[in-house]
């Protein structure tokens, strides 16, 4: 009895011996792991970055989550909108996908595109795709506009060698990932002339499986950008719509990451992506080939409805979200106000649109002034004088409203050249009216609030759309003084600018 009684207790005790060593060994391994990470055998790290990838963010993002805003409308609509709608132009018209390589299913690369018939051009995106930033030819981009000045514009724009972008593929290795068929079909130049975005897949290479040798790996979501006009506000807003819409289009979860595949030195206006987006870098950045589990490639601004309207005719007329889930129009749109409350979301202004107007703060006149500025290396400082007596008009308008007895209207000077961004979102939230010469400042009406009214100034020189058609399309009451010369009467400015004012009750 007292013999089984004493094994008993000696099979306990190498039981508990036993689990003490495997808990410590777990415990030292642990450890040595996360002191010593790579140590770990290449298969094991290949393994690790064999996770199936999918155009979903992980659970684990760190990304920004998109903001809630009033005017949003699902971007996958069933079924597609029809050819030339304003959804179509504006919304998810890229409802063609097209597989190039892979499914996007399982742990090889994968590869497509979705085309829109209506822009002729695609949202294109893709996994376990490597850049080689040796390979794209080009200046470094993000120094500062002073440490630049003279560098041409061909030294900033990407020039891709072969293999500049790799694709990893159980297919044949070494040839191109998508040939000029396949181009030409889903990513034409149409009438780019220099189709960045078209040259950098040109240059995608397919490897075979392990070859792509990364020792970075970008885990969540990055859209690729090439700027072209990256200083001027118009071009640089189509810049962002790309962008917001590629996003939008692939289906990300939350704002995703943003690489710049050009040169272009930093300027005032990149503050608004690092906003917008989760974060901000430049290509060359990068001091060796980089890894994305998911690329998007946005398309270039020129490819947005915002550039195309100004020579294709597009009849959309802006209205409220509530209408069109109430009543859908194919010629009403509501994306542009959606993308002007994403990007005051951006800025934290999104909560004081809704706030209730106070009478006695009277009303908003914006006048959008043009000043000099230093905007990117080769520009003078000098800007172009779209109303030469600008000055004269302002002034005169000013003490117009000083002299006003009926109500209070308040005359804002619109220097945006010398406003942070958030600044200039704000004055065009305040605003109940916005005047001021043609120029790109009045882009900022995408951000405008539904019921503000617009007074442009055209001189003979520059009898243009674009501000009329953003009015349109958002929505806005648009009234125009089209100028013989360059000079306004500001009898004449103040006169129409009265009978807006009679239209608020003022």
């Amino acid at each position: 009895m007292r013999r089984n009684e004493m094994s008993r207790r000696q099979r306990a005790l190498l039981v508990r011996t036993l689990l003490f060593l495997f808990a410590l060994n777990a415990a030292s391994l642990a450890l040595y792991f996360l002191l010593y990470p790579s140590s770990r055998s290449p298969a094991a790290a290949d393994s690790l970055r064999s996770l199936p990838t999918h155009a979903k963010d992980r659970p684990r993002s760190s990304l920004k989550p998109w903001p809630q805003i009033p005017s949003f409308l699902p971007w996958t609509p069933s079924p597609a909108p029809p050819i030339r709608s304003c959804e179509a132009y504006f919304g998810p018209g890229f409802s063609r996908r097209v597989d190039a390589i892979g499914s996007g299913g399982t742990d090889d690369g994968w590869f497509r595109c979705h085309y829109s018939e209506t822009l002729r051009s695609s949202v294109c995106e893709g996994g376990r795709i490597r850049m080689d930033p040796a390979r794209i030819l080009m200046s470094e981009g993000g120094e500062r506009l002073e440490a630049v000045i003279g560098r041409g514009e061909e030294d900033e724009l990407p020039r891709y060698k072969s293999g500049a972008f790799q694709i990893e593929s159980g297919e044949e290795s070494g040839r191109r990932a998508m040939d000029d068929e396949f181009l030409e079909k889903y990513v034409p130049r149409g009438s780019v002339q220099f189709h960045t975005m078209r040259a950098l897949m040109e240059s995608m290479q397919v490897v075979g499986h392990g070859q792509l040798g990364c020792t970075e790996w970008i885990e969540e979501p990055t859209v690729l950008v090439t700027r072209f006009e990256y200083a001027n506000v118009f071009h640089t807003v189509t810049d962002w719509y790309s962008a917001y819409v590629s996003s939008r289009v692939t289906g990300l979860s939350n704002r995703p990451n943003l690489v710049f595949v050009d040169g272009h030195c930093k300027t005032q206006l990149e503050e608004t992506w690092e906003a917008l987006f989760s974060s901000v870098r430049y290509a060359k950045n990068f001091s060796s080939p980089v890894c994305f589990r998911h690329a998007v490639f946005a398309p270039l601004g020129y490819e947005t409805a915002l550039f195309k309207g100004l020579t294709e005719h597009i009849s959309c007329q802006g209205t409220s979200a509530t209408d069109l889930r109430e009543n859908p129009d194919d010629h009403k749109t509501a994306r542009l106000s959606e993308f002007g409350e994403t990007l005051i979301a951006a800025f934290g202004l999104l909560e004081k649109r809704d706030l209730p107007r106070n009478p006695s703060a009277g009303y908003n006149v914006l006048f959008v002034r043009r000043e000099d500025y230093l905007a990117h290396p080769r520009h003078s400082g000098k800007v172009e004088s779209r109303l030469s007596n600008e000055k004269e008009v302002f002034d005169a308008i000013y003490k117009w409203a000083a002299s006003l007895g009926k109500c209070k209207i308040n005359i804002v000077n619109g220097l945006f050249a010398h406003m942070q961004m958030k600044e200039q979102l704000q004055a065009i939230q305040d605003a109940d009216v916005v005047i001021g010469a043609h120029g790109a400042g009045l882009t900022h009406l995408v951000a405008a609030m539904p019921d503000t009214k617009v007074l442009e100034i055209i001189s003979s020189m520059y009898r243009r759309p674009h501000f009329a058609l953003i009015s349109e399309w958002k929505g806005l009451e648009y009234h125009a003084i089209n100028l013989a010369g360059s000079s306004a009467r500001p009898a004449e400015v103040i006169d129409e600018l009265s009978h807006i004012m009679d239209s608020l009750g003022c």
